[in-house]
């Protein structure tokens, strides 16, 4: 095989057009570009993936050029060993993630090209690494907690922490930062409020959880924040052993106590939605409030219309290019023929949910944000057995932020020019830094 440097930074319009500009439309057709002709099997270049920063809602230009590709590719990503196989188009993507024949836990023990440090070092048992029917067993038991009636339940306790947060960025004043007031504690008081973490062990959680998502910057301290926030996590499951409640921590030491998840699969299980929940929401929620603020008619749209606000959701969460890279593989257990190649035995293989989510043959004019697409399908939380099992939550948080700070803020608007916000860097999960607004 031969080696691409050459595709990671193709031209492409929204890299040379401006931030906001990304939202409006885009100049592709509805159509897949020509598709590159086949290779033939052994002749697959490796194409290097060095994960660039990208800022706003820029959309990595080496999966748009992956999405011209008529088959799947070979690819190297920063961390690990060797390369893996990349799955862009939706219909790839699906196929991949819902063959029984591609295996989470065949990766335990092995080390492939990574995203990230963590999915070299820290293969512990959990929904990650588990295929079913063990799979289905654990999801059984986080289910419990993230069932339609406990999301009655927390709704009100959330709608009362968004209040008093921002009742707290009015005290402080004009302008003022939405990440510091609003989309940093938030995620992280709702998924606590859901663990049963007592305020004594959520200190410093907002910044562990950020530095452990962050791998990019410094690997290492990415890794070590990581192991920091399990301590927590085995603190809070100890205190539920003792202190018994009706919480997430609490249904996942009954389980490991009833023999129906062990106990390191508990601790990454609550580790997992923790740092996930902070992190992620912290930054999508951020993402989506930027894209409605540059972006005044969209914005206006939901003002007018706010029975919209849970169809907007899915579509900015389809829209906003939120990861850098790809999360985990999956290994495959024997020869498949799937996406123009074939995929050997032992062979990684990823999936690019966000490639997934911009393919034109699914989503005419990807590129533009639309609220009037209807229901849609997108990828945001994953596909398959490994659908995210927080997604119910995610939407709920988003909307009832969303909702609120239409509902407070008829002026909302960003206090600085949009291009000199500044963008996390390193980060697996794409976010300003901080979010300077006023009202």
């Amino acid at each position: 095989m031969t080696e691409d440097r050459t595709t990671t930074a193709p031209a492409h319009p929204e890299r040379d057009g401006h931030r906001p500009a990304s939202v409006g439309g885009c100049p592709e057709s509805h159509a897949h570009p020509p598709a590159r002709p086949d290779r033939k099997a052994g002749s697959d270049r490796v194409h290097h993936w060095p994960l660039d920063d990208f800022e706003a809602l820029d959309f990595d230009p080496f999966l748009a050029d992956r999405l011209r590709d008529a088959r799947a590719v070979r690819i190297r990503l920063p961390f690990g060993e060797g390369d893996a196989w990349l799955m862009s188009r939706y219909a790839h993507v699906k196929a991949a993630t819902t063959d029984p024949r591609f295996s989470r836990s065949e990766l335990v023990g092995r080390t492939v090209t990574a995203s990230s440090p963590h999915a070299i070092a820290s293969q512990q048992a959990s929904l990650n690494y588990a295929d079913p029917p063990r799979l289905n067993n654990m999801r059984r038991v986080v289910a419990r907690a993230f069932t339609g009636k406990a999301m009655q339940r927390l709704r009100p306790l959330a709608q009362a922490t968004v209040d008093g947060l921002l009742d707290a960025m009015e005290r402080s004043g004009k302008p003022a930062d939405l990440v510091e007031h609003l989309h940093g504690p938030f995620p992280l008081a709702v998924v606590s409020d859901l663990l049963g973490m007592p305020a004594a062990l959520r200190a410093d959680m907002v910044s562990w959880a950020n530095i452990a998502m962050t791998p990019g910057l410094a690997p290492k301290a990415s890794t070590d924040a990581l192991a920091t926030v399990r301590e927590t996590i085995v603190k809070l499951l100890a205190l539920r052993r003792a202190e018994p409640a009706d919480d997430l921590a609490g249904v996942l030491v009954a389980a490991a106590d009833a023999g129906e998840i062990t106990e390191p699969e508990a601790i990454s299980l609550a580790t997992a939605i923790l740092v996930s929940g902070t992190h992620a929401v912290r930054n999508n929620s951020a993402n989506m409030i930027y894209a409605l603020l540059t972006h005044p008619e969209h914005l206006a749209r939901l003002r007018a219309e706010p029975e919209l606000i849970p169809q907007a959701v899915d579509e900015l969460l389809r829209f906003i290019p939120h990861r850098s890279g790809v999360g985990l593989p999956r290994i495959a257990t024997q020869d498949v023929e799937i996406a123009g190649v074939t995929i050997r035995a032992g062979e990684a293989v990823y999936s690019s949910y966000l490639a997934a989510n911009r393919d034109p043959e699914v989503f005419p004019d990807p590129h533009t944000l639309d609220f009037d697409r209807g229901p849609i399908a997108h990828m945001a939380f994953g596909n398959g057995p490994h659908h995210c099992v927080g997604s119910m939550l995610a939407r709920m948080e988003s909307e009832l932020m969303l909702k609120t700070l239409l509902d407070r803020y008829p002026n909302l608007a960003l206090a600085v020019p949009a291009d000199t916000l500044t963008w996390q860097p390193g980060a697996l999960i794409r976010g300003p830094v901080t979010l300077p607004v006023t009202w």
